[in-house]
C-alpha cells in the first residue's frame, strides 16, 4: 500500500487535482482511500457526487468514541473510499488536531488493513502547524507530491513545503515524488516549474493544462473522468495517474534559498530586474 500526501498553496487546486487523479487510478483498477485533511471538508465532494460527508470530528462530537468505520467512511466513484477529518468549531482549537484524530481513529477501526493500493492525504498546505505536518512528520505518507503553478506565491509555498519535507525526511522516511503543475496559463509556465523542480532535485511529474472542462465537471459534482471520459482533460488526469503509478524517483528535496528562488523567477520573467 502506497501512502501519498498532496500539499500545496491554499487555493492551488489540491483537492480538485487529488480527486481527478484518484479517479484515473480507480479506472486502472486501483483500490484507493482519500483522507481529507482540510477543515473545509471538501476533499471528497466530487468523488461522492456532491455529498457533504459527515466529518470524523463532527461524528465524534455527536456520537462519542463508540463509532463504526461506516459512520465516517463512504464509498464513491470507482469504489474510492472517502473520509473527511473536519475541524474544530470556528475559533476553537487547532484544525490540525483533526488530522491526528482522524488517522488514529482510522487505524483503530481497521481502515488500513484492507486491500488498498493507495491512501491519499489531501493536506492543507501549511507545514508549520504540527497537525498539518503529521502525514510527513510521523511517516504516515511515504511519498509527497506538491501541487504548484507558475505563479510566484505558489512557488514560494512549494519551496517552503519542501523545507518541511527535508526537515522530517530523517525521522519519518518520507520523500518528494515530484511537482504537479496545475496550470494558471502563466507565460512560460511549464519551463519555469520544470526548472524549479530540477533545482529542488525532483521532477515535474505532470503539467495539467487549464481547461474549462474541470469547472463544468465540478458544477455537475463529478470528476472529469466521470463527467466526460472522452475529454482531452480526462486523458491528462489519466496520464498523471499513470506517471504516479510508475514513478520511481523519490528524493529528499534541496529547497532553494530565497535569493536563488527570486533569481529563478527573474530569469523566467516573473520579476522585473532593477
Amino acid at each position: 500500500m502506497r501512502q501519498v500526501a498532496i500539499y500545496g498553496k491554499g487555493g492551488i487546486g489540491k483537492s480538485t487535482t487529488t480527486q481527478n487523479l484518484t479517479a484515473g487510478l480507480a479506472e486502472m483498477g486501483k483500490k484507493i482511500m482519500i483522507v481529507g485533511c482540510d477543515p473545509k471538508a471538501d476533499s471528497t465532494r466530487l468523488v461522492l457526487g456532491g455529498l457533504a460527508q459527515q466529518t470524523v470530528l463532527d461524528t465524534l462530537r455527536e456520537e462519542g468514541d463508540d463509532i463504526d468505520l461506516d459512520d465516517v467512511l463512504k464509498e464513491g466513484y470507482g469504489g474510492i473510499r472517502c473520509v473527511e477529518s473536519g475541524g474544530p468549531e470556528p475559533g476553537v482549537g487547532c484544525a490540525g488536531r483533526g488530522i491526528i484524530t482522524s488517522i488514529s481513529l482510522l487505524e483503530r477501526l481497521g481502515a488500513y488493513e484492507d486491500d488498498l493500493d493507495y491512501v491519499f492525504y489531501d493536506v492543507l498546505g501549511d507545514v508549520v502547524c504540527g497537525g498539518f505536518a503529521m502525514p510527513i512528520r510521523e511517516g504516515k505518507a511515504q511519498e509527497i507530491y506538491i501541487v504548484a503553478s507558475g505563479e510566484m506565491m505558489a512557488l514560494y509555498a512549494a519551496n517552503n513545503i519542501s523545507k518541511g519535507i527535508q526537515k522530517y525526511a530523517k525521522t519519518g522516511g518520507t520523500r518528494l515524488g515530484g511537482i504537479i503543475c496545475n496550470s494558471r496559463n502563466v507565460d512560460g509556465e511549464a519551463e519555469l516549474v520544470s526548472h524549479f523542480a530540477k533545482e529542488l532535485g525532483t521532477q515535474l511529474i505532470h503539467f495539467v493544462p487549464r481547461d474549462n472542462t474541470v469547472q463544468h465537471a465540478e458544477i455537475n459534482k463529478k470528476t472529469v473522468i466521470e463527467y466526460d471520459p472522452a475529454a482531452h482533460q480526462a486523458d491528462e488526469y489519466r496520464q498523471l495517474a499513470k506517471s504516479i503509478e510508475e514513478n520511481e524517483l523519490f528524493v529528499v528535496p534541496a529547497p532553494l534559498k530565497q535569493d536563488r528562488l527570486e533569481e529563478l523567477l527573474q530569469e523566467h520573467g516573473l520579476f522585473d530586474i532593477a
